[in-house]
């Protein structure tokens, strides 16, 4: 299992966790409840139900770099291009715009 902690603007939204290849994301009660509270996509809008996909979902598969900078990220690390989660996590601490993702230590992979 894998987890990261995603955040909008410095505040913690929500947890998006890759688990036996189902990936999930759900948004923080305290996210929720705050007057200021924004989705993070269009299509994660604001919801207490966790959202659930075969597949990384296309608003964080969209913060993985592209081209040369992939290439850097691909080449400086073993990470497959097919592995989008390993590429979230290595390459989208900070990323351009108001979402941000870190990855939780787990004590590695299980």
């Amino acid at each position: 299992m894998r987890q990261a902690e995603i955040y909008r603007k410095d505040v913690l939204a929500g947890m998006l966790t890759e688990d036996g290849g189902e990936y999930r994301f759900g948004y923080e009660k305290s996210y929720l409840d705050r007057a200021d509270a924004s989705p993070i996509s269009l299509t994660l809008p604001l919801q207490e139900a966790v959202f659930v996909s075969p597949v990384l979902f296309p608003f964080f598969d969209g913060l993985i770099p592209e081209g040369w900078l992939l290439d850097v990220a691909l080449r400086n690390s073993d990470i497959s291009i097919l592995d989008r989660m390993s590429l979230l996590l290595l390459c989208c601490k900070e990323c351009i715009g108001s979402v941000s993702v870190v990855p939780v230590n787990n004590g590695g992979d299980e």
